[in-house]
């Protein structure tokens, strides 16, 4: 009797997990295929991710807020993610990586056998938010090198209107020999931009909408009204050069100022403790030896 009650209910195991794996497998069925082929390569991780990413997105992607889409939309916009992901693709993954830290929370505190559910919805709010911070973290990455790259193409700028060219050939010649990152992919947009008849004040205040950095905001308003009072966009631009390159060294050197006192709580923690072990070991064993303690 009892052999037949652990048979019946390993075969109905079984076929519930037979059924959940046939139903999944055929909503699977039903997300339709990608062309990626004028998007953003995935890295690896995303790769791993991605097909659960768009089976989130297929299922429960109508049914996003959207203000938060938008919201969305306007942060991969800004940190240039735009052709990587779509927003509601971005809010699945967050959804995914939410939902897999959950599942190893519960297999840990299963482990550990703890009975505490803290844990596993403290993982759940660090997998949720975890996309934002890696979005923040490029947003930070991009300003930096938009502020140190723009003195060095207002130079270029600058030498080829000086030496003759107008703005369009002086921007050609900027991206052909300006360093690469982001501040170069936007100047190559606004070449794009410039050759598909857009004017060259609203090419140049779509770059500024896109990254929204106080130093390109200036360079663009300073060209923009250059341009339409009709003064020297060369020596604009030397002037430009020469503010944005004193503000990069005020950077550097606030940087440095500041290096000390960030110095203090690794110090404070970490290596002076260990150093007061290091001398007081041997005081303290001698001691025991003498038995004075």
């Amino acid at each position: 009797m009892f052999l037949a009650i652990a048979f019946a209910l390993s075969l109905g195991i079984i076929l519930f997990v037979v059924v959940i794996l046939r139903s999944l497998s055929t909503l699977g069925s039903r997300v339709p295929g990608e062309n990626r082929e004028f998007l953003d390569p995935l890295s690896t991780p995303l790769r791993i991710l991605w097909p659960l990413v768009r089976f989130v997105d297929f299922h429960f992607g109508r049914i996003y807020p959207p203000a938060i889409v938008r919201r969305v939309e306007i942060q991969l916009q800004l940190t240039g993610r735009s052709y990587l992901l779509s927003a509601n693709q971005f809010i699945s993954l967050s959804l995914v990586a939410m939902s897999i830290a959950v599942a190893m929370a519960v297999l840990v505190t299963h482990w550990l056998q703890m009975d505490s559910l803290l844990f596993p919805l403290v993982a759940g709010a660090l997998g949720f938010f975890l996309p934002r911070l890696w979005l923040r973290d490029i947003r930070a990455r991009m300003v930096r090198q938009v502020t140190k790259h723009l003195p060095v193409y207002l130079d270029f700028l600058t030498l080829s209107m000086e030496a003759g060219l107008n703005i369009n050939g002086a921007l050609m010649q900027a991206v052909a020999k300006g360093p690469a990152g982001p501040l170069k992919r936007e100047f190559e947009h606004v070449l794009r931009d410039l050759k598909s008849g857009l004017p060259r004040a609203d090419a140049l205040r779509r770059m500024d909408e896109r990254l929204q950095v106080k130093e390109v905001t200036n360079f663009v308003s300073s060209v923009v009204q250059a341009e339409r009072m009709g003064g020297g966009l060369a020596m604009t631009l030397r002037f430009q050069s020469e503010q944005r390159r004193t503000e990069r060294f005020q950077r550097a050197e606030k940087q440095a100022m500041e290096a000390p006192v960030k110095l203090i709580f690794p110090l404070v923690v970490f290596i002076f403790p260990v150093t007061f072990i290091v001398l007081g070991f041997p005081i303290v064993m001698k001691f025991v030896q003498q038995g004075l303690l």
